[in-house]
């Protein structure tokens, strides 16, 4: 059965459970208020879109709910968190165990191969695992968004798409809750795309969130609720 669209649609039923809770949110660059009185929620087991034109704020919104930007006004709870009472430490723990981050860029090390890649987030953990563990949980991560064949070979080699998915492998090292992407198809041509896109819902049928921010209609239809901002507001 098709999943039904709900188009800006603020928060969902009263019986759904929240992964993301966002209210009266506010957040400035100097004078400039970027993000106003901007209240959502988001399911788990969710696929939601931000959608909206350059410097509406979604981006900032993606960044305050993963915890990278943390000067705001307003409640935001994300994965049982209340970012704002969490220290830089707290912060730090929080996002590289609830939360992947997946962006245009694809932002992999040349010198290193598609496993390393994939194994970074072990480097910088607060609890790393044991190396030949986190090779293991590379390589089965990998096998997950269908590109086991290139445990070996170096980013140069590979084509787009295919590097945006060792970047979404990287990004699911963790096993975390929320994924949150920030235009993961800009620099995808339209076919590749659709498959990056057919990878997160099947990602989100086993029970992963996945918040992403595209100017792709086509991408945004493919969620089951679409978020659109104006002017750091959420518009109906």
């Amino acid at each position: 059965m098709a999943r039904k669209k709900q188009i800006c649609t603020t928060f969902i039923g009263m019986g759904d459970s929240l992964i993301v809770e966002v209210k009266h949110l506010y957040k400035k660059y100097g004078h400039q208020l970027v993000l106003r009185d901007v209240s959502m929620g988001v399911a788990k087991g969710e696929m939601v879109a931000l959608t909206g034109r350059s410097g509406s704020g979604k981006s900032t919104l993606l960044h305050i709910i993963g915890g990278i930007d943390c000067e705001f006004q307003g409640s935001v709870r994300s994965c049982d968190q209340d970012l704002a009472r969490l220290s830089d430490a707290e912060l730090s723990h929080f996002r590289s165990v609830n939360v992947g981050f997946v962006f245009q860029s694809f932002y992999l090390l040349e010198h290193l191969t598609c496993l390393e890649n994939v194994m970074l987030p072990n480097v910088f953990s607060k609890h790393p695992l044991a190396t030949k563990e986190a090779a293991q949980r590379a390589e089965e991560t990998l096998s997950q968004v269908g590109i086991s064949e290139v445990l070996h070979t170096r980013p140069s080699e590979l084509s787009g798409g295919q590097k945006q998915r060792v970047a979404i492998a990287r990004a699911l090292f963790h096993r975390p809750q929320l994924l949150l992407c920030d235009e993961p198809t800009g620099n995808l041509d339209s076919t590749t795309a659709m498959q990056v896109i057919d990878l997160f819902q099947g990602l989100v049928r086993e029970g992963l969130t996945c918040l992403l921010v595209t100017h792709d209609e086509r991408i945004s239809m493919r969620a089951d609720r679409i978020f659109t901002l104006s002017d750091g507001s959420i518009i109906s």
